[in-house]
């Protein structure tokens, strides 16, 4: 299967960023993609008034994006915002396209390198996954991916493909945690991970937001045993790569890591193998 892996930079400009969506979508399903990923806050970068652009899912941007995914046969996963609890937002990655229909909602926010994503975001709760062409897909965003337990979960519920939309916060070492974490996670769970992030502001010539993460770049296609299979400049940029669903099987054979889990409960204490118990 044809995955793309649409790295951009998105700004507070929705009418560009849509215009954005739309070309790189249309180049993705000229290439022959069955899907294409793009950031976390493709609707509009951070360091904007989010609740003044936050739309729910049958408002405006959702409408137009499912329209764009509907009419060039293409499944779209991006990052936008919708109405939160108080004067905050959600986090939200809209999939759509023919045949699917999902979101998903961050559940662990950035409250971390002085960042605190909490006192404007409402966290989610479940986990969400979609279907195209016989392979299910999980989704996680940004600071999700240091969470082993959430890409175990969607493997759990059948997920083979774990996608992860970020606008990744620079810093020292950060791009080096970024490039560790999602083939972590992909050899944890023996799923192919699909990691987009935001472009590099500085490297594609725009000018940085204060303290506001924007991206590093570094999108990437990961094996389920910790190979990259594609990787993306700094700038922005359309990779398409083909994953090899049918040959999971022998991934999981040589690394058999979710079969041989063991769960703890609260004390600590190893379960038998094969049994899941559920922290509280």
């Amino acid at each position: 299967m044809k995955i793309a892996i649409a790295q951009i930079n998105s700004t507070s400009d929705l009418e560009a960023n849509f215009e954005l969506v739309r070309d790189q979508a249309t180049r993705a399903r000229e290439a022959g993609a069955a899907v294409v990923v793009f950031p976390e806050a493709t609707m509009c970068a951070f360091g904007n008034r989010l609740t003044e652009v936050a739309e729910p899912l049958e408002g405006p941007w959702a409408t137009r994006v499912r329209k764009l995914s509907a009419e060039l046969g293409i499944v779209t996963v991006h990052g936008m915002f919708t109405p939160g609890e108080g004067a905050r937002v959600r986090n939200t990655l809209l999939a759509t396209g023919p045949g699917v229909e999902a979101s998903y909602d961050k559940i662990h926010l950035y409250d971390a390198f002085g960042f605190a994503e909490s006192e404007a975001v409402t966290a989610g709760e479940s986990i969400s996954t979609f279907e195209v062409e016989g392979t299910t897909f999980g989704l996680t965003t940004c600071y999700d991916v240091r969470f082993p337990d959430l890409y175990r979960a969607n493997a759990a519920a059948g997920a083979t493909v774990n996608i992860v939309c970020a606008s990744w916060g620079d810093g020292p070492g950060k791009a080096e945690q970024w490039d560790t974490l999602i083939r972590a996670r992909a050899l944890d769970t023996t799923t192919f991970v699909v990691a987009c992030d935001q472009a590099d502001p500085a490297a594609s010539g725009h000018p940085a937001a204060g303290s506001t993460p924007l991206g590093v770049g570094h999108s990437a296609a990961i094996s389920p045993l910790g190979q990259t299979l594609a990787a993306a400049p700094l700038t922005p940029s359309l990779t398409v790569v083909d994953l090899d669903v049918a040959g999971l099987g022998d991934a999981r054979a040589k690394l058999p890591v979710l079969s041989n889990a063991r769960r703890f409960d609260a004390a600590g204490v190893a379960a038998a193998p094969g049994t899941t118990t559920v922290l509280p």
